[in-house]
């Protein structure tokens, strides 16, 4: 069964030029951060620093045409894009320090570098545990977001207007893509998920279709036999 993925007429208004590919995968296998997958991210790494044109370490990668879109549009829905980073370019930042991309698990290492490697937001969510489709709208505040603080479960609420993915069941992920909730991330324990890319103009939709391609071939390699399918770009343009 397909995934239901919208994008509310409210967001498309607010971000006129965002495109977003899907990949949907079922019989996945997961499982601890490998050599492998570490081998991708440091080369995702190397390709962010050529892409930046050996852009020097440390500094903040936000002057992408790509990453200022971005800035522009979480400034227009009411975050503060130097506080609350879109997660390409929180990944991209550490990616050029000292401290290097984290280790989460397998399938979160192979999004995370090809999002690194083309400076595109990806996100990755564990369909058995999403309730009903998934939404992208301007939140009215009342939303619940439930997330982990000092090691306790806590209900936060979406700003009213701020941009969130949702289900039936709540908040999936805050400010677009700054924050993923736990419920749904995937786990070692996932075979089924979906793969989100996005971007803004001026990023060619070419170069997102480029990079899930890319994504794409990467789940097949890590899980062979693994049932994967590219949805084509939706574009609000």
């Amino acid at each position: 069964m397909t995934l239901t993925l919208t994008v509310s007429d409210d967001v498309r208004a607010l971000a006129p030029g965002f495109t977003h590919v899907a990949i949907e995968a079922h019989g996945l296998v997961n499982g601890p951060s490998n050599e492998a997958g570490s081998a991708l991210l440091d080369d995702a790494a190397r390709r962010l620093a050529a892409r930046l044109d050996g852009r020097a370490p440390h500094e903040d990668p936000h002057e992408d045409p790509h990453m200022a879109a971005w800035r522009q549009v979480y400034t227009a829905f009411g975050s503060k894009p130097s506080r609350t980073r879109n997660s390409a370019e929180a990944l991209a930042k550490r990616a050029l320090s000292d401290a290097g991309l984290p280790r989460i698990n397998l399938l979160v290492d192979l999004y995370n570098a090809v999002s690194v490697a083309h400076l595109i937001p990806v996100g990755g969510e564990d369909i058995d545990r999403i309730d009903g489709g998934m939404r992208l709208i301007r939140a009215t505040g009342r939303e619940d977001f439930v997330t982990v603080s000092g090691g306790e479960e806590t209900v936060e609420h979406p700003d009213a207007g701020e941009v969130v993915w949702c289900d039936d069941a709540g908040v999936t992920c805050r400010r677009w893509n700054w924050r993923q909730g736990p419920r749904t991330r995937l786990t070692e324990k996932t075979t089924s998920g979906v793969f989100l890319l996005e971007s803004l103009a001026p990023m060619p939709v070419a170069e997102v279709t480029a990079a899930a391609a890319e994504l794409a071939g990467l789940l097949a390699d890590f899980s062979p036999g693994a049932d994967i399918a590219v949805r084509a770009p939706e574009s609000s343009a």
